[in-house]
C-alpha cells in the first residue's frame, strides 16, 4: 500500500514530523497533466478548447518534420553569398558568468549559428564548405567528471539524429580541419572580425571576409522553411493557450504580476521553457508605455490591461498582444478605442498577400486611425489628409505596424525594411531603442511616407514586398501617454491645433490598446497563426470565470 505524505516542520520541538495526506477523492486521469492541474478551475468546454489548440496542429506537423533543416539553410546562405567556393565559419555561444560570480545568465544560443547548425547548447561551432556542399557541426567533448555537476551535452549520434548536417565532430579536431580545408588563396567567411578562429599556420594566404556573411544569412532567414513555420506555429499554439488561460482567470486576479505568472507558468508546463521577450503586463496608464515590464501594479481602479507575451519553441518566437477590460466590460471610451484598433488590425490582415508592399499596410492603419480619431473628436481642425500629411497621428500611433518573426521576436528583414526605407525617408528618421522590438515612427517620418505614397504608390527602394512563407506581425495600437503627447505634440503649434485637449482628457485613463497577431504569408493570402479570442468572444471568456 502506498501512502502520500508531507514532511512538516514542528516548531515546538525543532524537528520534522510526517503528515499523512488522505485524498478526498481518487485523482481523475484527466487531471493528471500539468495543464489540467494549472487550469483546474476552468470549465470542461474551455479545457477542451485549450487541449485542441495545443495538440491538433502540432501532432500533424511533428509527424512529418524530420530533422532540423540545417543543410537547407546553409545552401540558402551560399546562394545569397553568390560565390562558388569558400568556407563559412560560425561559433556558437559560450557559457557566461556574471561579473565576480560563479553564476551566469540563462543560456541563449546565437541565432545565426543556430540557423546553420540546429544545436542549442554551449561550446559548438559550425563550418560549411561551399564548393563541397559539406556542413559540419563541431561539439565539445564532455569530460565524465563534469557530468556529476552539470550533466552531459548531446552526443555525436544525438546531434546527427536531430539536425540535417553532413557530419558531427568534436572540437578537438577543428584546428586540423581548418588547416586542411583552407587552401592558399581561399576565403573564410565569418560574421564579425572577433569571431575569426585562430588559424595558426596555414598553407598560404587566406582571405578573411567579415562583410558578406551577415547580410547573406539575414536575407536567407527572411523566407521561412516548412520546419521553421511549424516551430513558429507551435510557439503560437502554446502562447495562444496561455493567453486564453489568463482570460479565464482574469476576474479572480488583483495584480499585474499574477497575469505574468499565469502566462509564464502555463508556457513552462507545456514545455516552452523560454519567453521570446520579456512579458509586458501593463494596466491603466501603464498600458501607454510600449515596453512596460515592471508587471507589479494592482489592477483595482483601472480600465484595461495590455498583455503582450509570447513563448518561443526550439528557439523560434511568437509575439502576441491582447488588450482586455479588467472588470469584464469596456467603458464607452475604452470601447471606442478598442474598436478603432480592432478595425486597424482586421483591415490590414485582410490585405496581406504576396506582392503587397508592407509599408502600405502601415499607411492604411494610420488612415483608419486618423479617420476614427476625427470621428471621436480627439483630432479636429483639419481634414484627414491634412492631419496625416503633418504626421500628427504619431501622437497616438507612434510605432510601426509590425515586424518579421522567426529566430528573433523582432526578426531580421534581409536587404529591405518592412516599413523604413524609400527614396525620401533618409537614414535618420526612424530610431530604434537598442532593447526595443518596435520602430519609433516620428511625425516627420509619417509625413514623408504619406507624401511618397501619394507621389509614388509603387514600392520605393528599400521597402519590402511580402513573399510566401514570410511571418510578420500586425500590431496596431492607440496610446494616450500624457508625457509624450504633452511634450512633443501639444507644445508644438504644428500639431496642437489638430488635437482637442478637452476631449483628450477623457481618454488618458484608457492608457492604451494594442492587438497583435502573427501572420504567415501564403500562396494567395495569409494564415493567422495566432488563436487568441478578441472582441465579444474574449469578453465571454472573461465573464464566464466570475
Amino acid at each position: 500500500m502506498e501512502v502520500d505524505h508531507d514532511l512538516v516542520v514542528v516548531d515546538e520541538f525543532d524537528a520534522l514530523a510526517i503528515e499523512v495526506k488522505v485524498p478526498s477523492k481518487p485523482a481523475s486521469p484527466e487531471a493528471s497533466g500539468p495543464t489540467d492541474k494549472l487550469l483546474s478551475s476552468l470549465s470542461d468546454k474551455e479545457r477542451l478548447k485549450l487541449k485542441q489548440q495545443l495538440n491538433d496542429a502540432w501532432l500533424n506537423d511533428r509527424a512529418k518534420l524530420g530533422k532540423y533543416p540545417a543543410k537547407t539553410h546553409a545552401q540558402k546562405v551560399a546562394k545569397e553569398l553568390e560565390v562558388q567556393n569558400g568556407l563559412v565559419f560560425l561559433p556558437g555561444q559560450e557559457e557566461k558568468l556574471f561579473e565576480d560570480s560563479d553564476m551566469g545568465p540563462e543560456f541563449r544560443q546565437r541565432r545565426h549559428f543556430y540557423y546553420l547548425a540546429g544545436a542549442d547548447f554551449a561550446g559548438c561551432s559550425v563550418t560549411y564548405d561551399i564548393a563541397r556542399d559539406h556542413l559540419i557541426l563541431w561539439i565539445p567533448y564532455t569530460d565524465p567528471r563534469s557530468i556529476l555537476w552539470y550533466g552531459t551535452t548531446p552526443s555525436i549520434e544525438e546531434c546527427k539524429a536531430a539536425s540535417a548536417v553532413d557530419d558531427v565532430r568534436y572540437n578537438t579536431g577543428l584546428d586540423k580541419f581548418l588547416y586542411t580545408a583552407l587552401a592558399p588563396g581561399s576565403t573564410l567567411f565569418v560574421l564579425h572580425p572577433e569571431q575569426t578562429p585562430k588559424l595558426g599556420s596555414t598553407k598560404g594566404v587566406v582571405h578573411i571576409d567579415t562583410v558578406k556573411l551577415k547580410p547573406a544569412i539575414e536575407a536567407a532567414r527572411v523566407i521561412k522553411t516548412e520546419y521553421e513555420i511549424a516551430m513558429i506555429r507551435r510557439a503560437n499554439a502554446v502562447s495562444s493557450a496561455a493567453h486564453r488561460a489568463v482570460l479565464s482567470r482574469l476576474k479572480k486576479l488583483s495584480n499585474e504580476r499574477e497575469l505574468d505568472a499565469i502566462f509564464r507558468g502555463f508556457c513552462l508546463a507545456q514545455g516552452a521553457k523560454h519567453q521570446a521577450y520579456a512579458v509586458i503586463v501593463g494596466s491603466g496608464v501603464n498600458a501607454s508605455t510600449l515596453h512596460y515590464c515592471d508587471n507589479d501594479q494592482p489592477l483595482e481602479g483601472r480600465q484595461l490591461v495590455v498583455l503582450d507575451a509570447g513563448a518561443e519553441w526550439n528557439c523560434y518566437a511568437s509575439d502576441i498582444t491582447r488588450t482586455f477590460p479588467i472588470t469584464g466590460s469596456f467603458s464607452p471610451e475604452a470601447a471606442a478605442i478598442y474598436a478603432i484598433v480592432e478595425r486597424m488590425q482586421n483591415e490590414c490582415i485582410q490585405r496581406i498577400r504576396p506582392g503587397v508592399v508592407y509599408y502600405t499596410l502601415h499607411l492604411h492603419a494610420c488612415i483608419v486611425a486618423v479617420t476614427e480619431l476625427l470621428r471621436l473628436g480627439i483630432l479636429h481642425g483639419g481634414t484627414a489628409a491634412e492631419i496625416f500629411n503633418r504626421g500628427t497621428v504619431a501622437a497616438f500611433f507612434p510605432h510601426g505596424l509590425g515586424h518579421h518573426v522567426g529566430l528573433e521576436v523582432h526578426d531580421v528583414s534581409g536587404y529591405d525594411r518592412l516599413i523604413a526605407g524609400g527614396t525620401s525617408a533618409g537614414a535618420g528618421t526612424v530610431r530604434k531603442h537598442p532593447a526595443a522590438k518596435r520602430e519609433w515612427m516620428s511625425p516627420e517620418m509619417l509625413g514623408i511616407m504619406y507624401r511618397d505614397a501619394v507621389a509614388m504608390p509603387a514600392a520605393g527602394k528599400g521597402r519590402q514586398k511580402l513573399e510566401k512563407n514570410m511571418v510578420v506581425t500586425i500590431e496596431p495600437g492607440i496610446y494616450f501617454c500624457r508625457e509624450y503627447i504633452e511634450s512633443y505634440f501639444l507644445k508644438s503649434p504644428l500639431h496642437a491645433k489638430y488635437i482637442n485637449k478637452k476631449i483628450l482628457e477623457k481618454y488618458y485613463d484608457v492608457g492604451g490598446v494594442r492587438i497583435e497577431d502573427d501572420i504567415l504569408v501564403t500562396d494567395e493570402g495569409y494564415e493567422n497563426l495566432t488563436a487568441v479570442p478578441k472582441g465579444d468572444e474574449m469578453l465571454k471568456i472573461i465573464n464566464a470565470s466570475s
